[in-house]
């Protein structure tokens, strides 16, 4: 696919995807929606990359929606369902069911869907030159989308959360790594190699099998009212793993004083109890 206003790249087993449209900030469009979720399908598809990184072009990470034509309406109709759904919930709820670990490198404003699409994420890095982010969206008028509703209570807990859903205020990267939204704030020169730093870990040191278990169980665990749920899921994903090629090389290169060279394929060696999900509302078509 031919992206129009994303980049799509790939170097060192590591996808990096850019906000493309940095003379409006990288404002949000639908045509932005389709292609993020094209290129996660890409990169979930293509067993040599082991993480990816999402940027911004230019001084923005995104500003939100691009209101260019003077519209807040940027929902897309699903015709087979007979209902209006958010695009930053469409493009949540794919990172949600990556099998690779995601990392928002924030280069700096990112306000409404701008911030809310990164509430999926694994882990999110942002530059000190981002001095206004916000869930904006009671002050247009509107609701919150992205499905942060779910994602920022369990981030930094209700109570900020409802602060900063119910005031809709701005506030900064410093604030945001305070309250545990970002797990680092680094000067702006430093943010895509801090971000890198950390996909090459996971790419250079662990099995690719291992880490999209381990990523969909602490994110499928968060509704679960007991922790028997994870003991039921964790043992049945060690069961599956102790016998595998992933673990016997593991165990080797530990004896061996060696880095491990694991072998297994994501795309065609997940075990047949994944995926253990099934969205109940909004099936992907």
């Amino acid at each position: 696919m031919e992206f129009t206003q994303i980049k799509y790249e790939v170097r060192d087993k590591i996808a990096v995807i850019t906000l493309n449209r940095p003379d409006v900030l990288n404002a949000w469009t639908p045509t932005m929606m389709t292609e993020i979720i094209e290129a996660l399908d890409m990169a979930d598809e293509d067993d040599s990359i082991r993480a990816v990184i999402f940027t911004g072009a230019g001084k923005a990470y995104c500003a939100g929606a691009d209101l260019s034509s003077g519209r807040f309406d940027l929902h897309d109709k699903d015709q087979e369902e007979k209902i209006y759904r958010d695009t930053a919930g469409r493009v949540t709820l794919r990172l949600f069911d990556m099998k690779k670990p995601v990392i928002a490198a924030i280069n700096g404003h990112a306000v409404g869907v701008g911030i809310t699409m990164t509430m999926a994420m694994d882990i999110r890095i942002a530059s000190e030159a981002a001095t206004k982010i916000g869930f904006i969206f009671n002050r247009r008028g509107l609701v919150p989308e992205g499905c942060c509703t779910y994602f920022l209570p369990r981030i930094v807990g209700v109570s900020k959360a409802s602060e900063l859903i119910l005031t809709a205020r701005l506030f900064t990267a410093d604030e945001g790594f305070e309250m545990g939204l970002f797990s680092q704030v680094v000067a702006p020169d430093e943010l895509m190699p801090a971000a890198e730093k950390i996909a090459c870990d996971i790419a250079e040191n662990t099995s690719a099998i291992s880490t999209a278990l381990a990523r969909q169980m602490i994110w499928k665990m968060l509704t679960e009212s007991h922790p028997m749920a994870a003991h039921i899921l964790e043992s049945k994903s060690l069961n599956y793993m102790f016998g595998s090629e992933d673990a016997k090389e593991g165990a080797a290169s530990f004896k061996e004083k060696r880095p491990a060279e694991f072998k297994m394929k994501p795309s065609s060696e997940m075990p047949e109890f994944y995926p253990w999900w099934k969205d109940p509302v909004f099936p992907e078509k």
